[in-house]
């Protein structure tokens, strides 16, 4: 029999207690140290993962929160800028409240650290810094408007945008006369001038050609540049929408009959080229006065344009009203009386005239000479002036514009007022002959 171990006799308080137990034996897998490195790597992941976390959290509330601009505002990032100078220009003008350091690390959250891009961009009020690196990441720069009023000469207009400080670079060469479109152009600062006489030579082809297709059929004019010719002529005589055409169809009708078109601004531009405006009105040994563009003189449309027409002015020219209309005189009320014949025209002038009187308080006889080498309409004798009839105040209505008036001797005012661009004439009087024959010879005085 095997002997069994003694038993040791324990109090009732010890045999009560639980026996201890041995610790479990330790697995060798637990000890292995790929285990242990594995449980350190989920440990660091899962840290991580609560860290960019919570940066997640803190970055987007940083991106969405509002910044601290109160008006919309215009900052300009000069080209080539790197993140941190672009962040240091929105915090010093104030798009942005957080520092440089903030910026970068919002472009690097967008991923648009390769798109950020040059130029002014209109920021809005209170706009995140989100919204400020997507206005810079679309490029979508502040527009500057660039006005040209119709009837301004190229050179006139090349001086405008000489002075305009939104655009770039100088010009070569001041474009031909009649080849820019007046009209509103937007462009980013910095535009080069060349650019924008591009832009606008472009857009006065598509708008000529367009109109020369749509032009009545029956035009005594052989080509597009005649017609743009014509319209500079239309667009320095009138400002007024609803006279156009009627302006058009007189100069249309005096080209049909071989009548000379005996416009002032002919005179003007044949004495000071593309300065546009003369300055002073213009003298009467000038109406006679022989230039290439001088309608008084030569026969027919001048060599080339006058200045650059606008949309309106071409489609008038090219589509003028159906009238038998030959003259046109102020009616003292900003617009013109259409006449057929001299002595119709002769009476809306001695209107014209009793009403400068009643204007200016001054009794002033009607001042328009008869024509030259031809007798004065026999139903009108009493409307052909002295030749030296003192001429209008300066200061009068009527003298403000365009006006004609008696020669002085010698080299004395005739009292014809230069077009400046504004040209919108007070007054267009063309005397006639009583016969077709002897009014192609006739001088205007206008």
């Amino acid at each position: 029999m095997s002997e069994r171990p003694p038993i040791a006799p324990r109090s009732p308080r010890a045999a009560l207690e639980p026996q201890q137990v041995p610790p479990p034996k330790r697995s060798d897998s637990v000890r292995n140290p790929f285990v242990v490195a594995g449980n350190a790597v989920m440990t660091v992941l899962l840290v991580l993962m609560l860290g960019a976390g919570g940066l997640y959290i803190y970055g987007k509330q940083v991106l969405s929160a509002k910044g601290p601009l109160t008006e919309d505002k215009v900052v300009n990032i000069p080209p080539r800028a790197g993140m941190t100078d672009i962040g240091d220009i929105l915090l010093r003008e104030g798009v942005i409240s957080a520092d440089r350091w903030t910026f970068i690390g919002g472009v690097l959250a967008l991923n648009a650290r390769t798109s950020l891009k040059s130029g002014e961009f209109l920021f809005q009020k209170n706009a995140s810094l989100s919204d400020v690196i997507g206005t810079i990441v679309d490029g979508k720069v502040v527009q500057h408007a660039f006005t040209v009023p119709e009837g301004l000469t190229s050179e006139q207009i090349v001086a405008r945008l000489q002075e305009n400080e939104i655009f770039s670079g100088s010009l070569r060469e001041v474009p031909r006369e009649g080849t820019l479109l007046p009209d509103t152009y937007k462009f980013p600062r910095g535009t080069p001038r060349e650019q924008v006489i591009h832009r606008m030579q472009q857009a006065q082809k598509r708008v000529v050609t367009e109109t020369w297709e749509r032009r009545n059929p029956d035009l005594p004019l052989r080509s597009v540049d005649q017609l743009v010719t014509l319209a500079s002529i239309v667009e320095k005589e009138t400002g007024r929408a609803d006279e156009r055409s009627r302006v058009a169809a007189v100069f249309v009708n005096r080209l049909r009959q071989k009548i000379k078109l005996q416009s002032d601004p002919t005179i003007i531009y044949g004495l000071v080229g593309g300065k546009g405006t003369l300055g002073r009105p213009i003298k009467r040994s000038e109406i006679q006065q022989p230039t290439p563009y001088n309608t008084y003189v030569i026969d027919g449309l001048p060599p080339g344009p006058i200045a650059n027409p606008g949309r309106a002015s071409l489609e008038a020219t090219a589509n003028p009203a159906r009238t038998r209309d030959l003259y046109f005189v102020a009616d003292g009320t900003g617009g013109h009386t259409f006449t057929e014949n001299y002595n119709e025209h002769q009476k809306a002038v001695v209107k014209l005239r009793a009403l400068e009187r009643q204007q200016n308080d001054v009794a002033e006889p009607d001042d328009v000479p008869p024509p030259a080498g031809a007798a004065p309409a026999p139903a009108e004798p009493a409307t052909a002036p002295p030749a030296a009839t003192p001429a209008p105040k300066r200061g009068s209505k009527a003298a403000r514009g365009k006006q004609s008036l008696a020669p002085g001797n010698g080299d004395a005012w005739a009292g014809v007022t230069s077009a400046t661009h504004q040209r919108k004439p007070a007054a267009h009087v063309k005397p006639a002959p009583s016969s077709a024959a002897s009014a192609e010879a006739a001088p205007a005085a206008r």
